[in-house]
């Protein structure tokens, strides 16, 4: 079986383009970035340095990201005077993240990657309301950026109106995830929908939409140190980045139909599993 993959060599870029398109959906869905699902994936059950597949993580998802936008953007799932306030402190830490990232021993950086993920999908797991929470009171500096909205919800019918709290803490927040995210090279959706949906108070979905279009911003930034490392191999990039763009925008429509208590399964669901993926590998037992 080894001799006849190795004989035809274009079956493992088939393989996965298949396995970035499932990863393309998924990720649209939950909001969390391709890179958090394609790195375990790809780098357990393809035969490509995992140096090279770190540095395809962070083009996977963001192409992702920039298929799934626009879509996002006309069903207001995604709400620019949210986003970018928090696009530009984040990508400034992302690109000194990314620095930081490439001299720090990878089994360290792998373990409290995993051990952050986990805990949040702890809390994710035991917080109320956390589909559409209820503020009683916007912060000064939401009011006059004017950040609020309304979007459809699809499942039920309803017209969702939100708005946010705390924000001045979330854009601390943001520094520390921008620094992390260049460090772990594998986007930042896993932190960006608990501090926009627990911290924020903005409803879930509005949580994973945006979080998947701010990735389109954050992840340029860091993208430009790993091409100029040299840590990106097209014959890895290029069938998964065809793979996740086609399954981004298949999951966006699947987005605005799916109910809000199901994308929070799945959210809990890929954020433990990256994290127990990443915490083990760092261990050095997967």
């Amino acid at each position: 079986m080894t001799e006849f993959l190795n004989c035809n060599w274009w079956i493992w870029p088939a393989l996965l383009f298949t396995v970035s398109f499932g990863v393309g959906v998924i990720g649209a869905l939950s909001g969390l970035g391709g890179g958090v699902l394609f790195v375990p994936l790809v780098s357990g059950f393809f035969p490509y340095h995992f140096d090279f597949v770190r540095g395809a993580g962070l083009i996977v998802a963001l192409a992702g990201s920039l298929a799934a936008s626009p879509a996002l953007l006309r069903k207001n799932l995604a709400n620019l005077r949210l986003v970018l306030p928090f696009a530009l402190v984040s990508s400034f830490f992302a690109v000194v993240g990314a620095f930081l990232g490439l001299t720090l021993p990878a089994t360290l950086v792998q373990i409290f990657l995993g051990a952050t993920i986990l805990a949040i999908s702890i809390l994710f797991t035991f917080s109320k309301n956390a589909a559409c929470p209820y503020v009683e009171k916007p912060d000064l500096f939401s009011r006059k950026l004017g950040v609020t909205g309304t979007y459809m919800e699809e499942s039920s019918g309803e017209l969702v109106c939100w708005q946010v709290c705390r924000m001045p803490l979330a854009l601390l927040l943001y520094a520390g995830i921008g620094l992390m995210a260049g460090m772990f090279r594998l986007g930042a959706g896993w932190a960006n929908i608990p501090v926009f949906n627990l911290v924020m108070g903005a409803p879930l979905k509005l949580a994973v939409g945006s979080s998947k279009f701010l990735l389109s911003i954050t992840d340029t930034s860091a993208a430009w140190v790993y091409l100029n490392q040299g840590a990106v191999l097209p014959i890895i990039v290029v069938p998964s980045v065809l793979g996740v763009m086609l399954g981004s925008r298949a999951g966006v429509r699947l987005l605005a139909r799916t109910s809000p208590v199901f994308v929070r399964y799945l959210i809990i669901v890929m954020l433990f599993f990256s994290g127990l993926r990443s915490l083990l590998a760092g261990l050095g037992v997967w």
